[in-house]
């Protein structure tokens, strides 16, 4: 189908289903000449994987990944990467029963309207399974920005359902199956979800995302806005209802004098607008948040209908996350990751000898690490 790819000069297509022998993904456009191996793309697809807590599903999938091509003697040749993860722990059977129901809040019914049938396997193409590619894809992207242009991504965990957290520390986030960088609100989370998982319902959360080091003149004016496509990258996360650059929707209650970003020989006074002036880099931490739902596959009964149409009691069994956004942050991480791979190489090709006409403002040292 149409739609699998992401980029222009930094392209991602993936393909694979949930229960498919294997998921994969084709990188083209990265350089030559980086260090590359599935040590440096393993990492971050163990953040992601699941089973890993009792908060997550318990599908076991080892998410090892393997590199078919596009490096030779460990390093990157400019040809197109072809990285591959074998199922391991696919149960299509658990899925067996609903193969002709529409369950509510899944892709079922738009994907049967649209192409006249559907893989039912854990919803094949729609499933979040075809993340651990992205995240695959979001790790090169990484390592490139981290080691050849300063940029460095980092996400975690800004709210679970109610519960936010107060205190701020980035070590923290690795140091908990949540990424939040809160100790505290690690331990009132887990205290939650062991009561929200008891009462076979799911719940809904917000990640944030943080790229500092990124240079001004980043993104294509109109279009090719950098934050109109990091929306973009970043809404096609699965189960992502909504994304805001910078204060976001904050910004409606707000006077003009609160959100501009005010300007002085020593940086910028704010970051309401996320790093983004104009649909350009501003030389200030790109800043993204996304909103995830709730998990739709519960065994608690809701209403649907089948194919004919009649009226049915769903109830979904299988393994589930009760909230998606607890393994989000290394997805939201690899889009944010892809998109500026892409504009970077993108403004190399076309400005790479652009010398700005006024001196550059170093980003603010005012505005706190982490979000509101």
């Amino acid at each position: 189908m149409p739609g699998n790819t992401i980029g222009k000069s930094f392209r991602v297509t993936t393909w694979g289903e949930s229960h498919g022998a294997a998921i994969g993904c084709v990188i083209d456009g990265c350089p030559p000449g980086m260090a590359l191996g599935e040590g440096d793309i393993q990492p971050d697809l163990e953040r992601r994987r699941s089973g890993k807590s009792r908060h997550t599903t318990q599908r076991r999938e080892t998410d090892t990944v393997r590199i078919l091509s596009g490096t030779f003697e460990g390093v990157t040749t400019g040809t197109p990467i072809h990285l591959v993860i074998e199922n391991v722990d696919q149960r299509p059977r658990d899925y067996t029963k609903i193969k002709d129901v529409f369950r509510p809040a899944h892709a079922d019914y738009a994907y049967h309207h649209k192409y006249g049938l559907r893989d039912y396997r854990g919803g094949g193409r729609s499933s979040a399974r075809e993340t651990a590619m992205r995240v695959a894809a979001g790790a090169v992207a990484k390592k490139y920005l981290r080691e050849r242009a300063g940029i460095l991504v980092r996400g975690y965990l800004a709210q679970l359902g109610p519960l936010c957290p107060v205190a701020f520390d980035w070590d923290e986030v690795e140091r908990n199956p949540f990424f939040c960088p809160d100790p505290g609100a690690a331990e009132e989370m887990a205290q939650f979800m062991d009561t929200l998982r008891k009462s076979g319902d799911s719940i809904g959360a917000r990640v944030d995302v943080v790229a500092s080091g990124v240079p001004p003149g980043l993104g294509e004016p109109v279009f090719d806005r950098l934050d109109a496509d990091l929306a973009h990258a970043l809404m096609s996360i699965n189960a992502v209802k909504g994304v805001e650059i910078g204060a976001g929707f904050r910004v409606v209650e707000m006077r003009g004098t609160e959100n501009r970003d005010e300007i002085t020989p020593e940086g910028f006074l704010g970051n309401n607008a996320g790093g983004v002036l104009g649909g350009i880099s501003s030389g200030q931490d790109v800043r993204a948040s996304i909103a995830l739902k709730p998990t739709s596959s519960l065994r608690l009964p809701g209403r649907g209908i089948d194919v004919a149409g009649n009226p049915v009691e769903v109830v979904t069994h299988g393994r589930h996350d009760p909230c998606v956004g607890i393994r989000a942050t290394p997805i939201a991480e690899a889009m944010v990751a892809i998109v500026l791979m892409d504009h970077y190489l993108r403004h190399r090709g076309q400005n790479a000898d652009v010398e700005p006409a006024a001196p550059v403002v170093p980003a603010s040292s005012v505005v706190p690490p982490a979000a509101d």
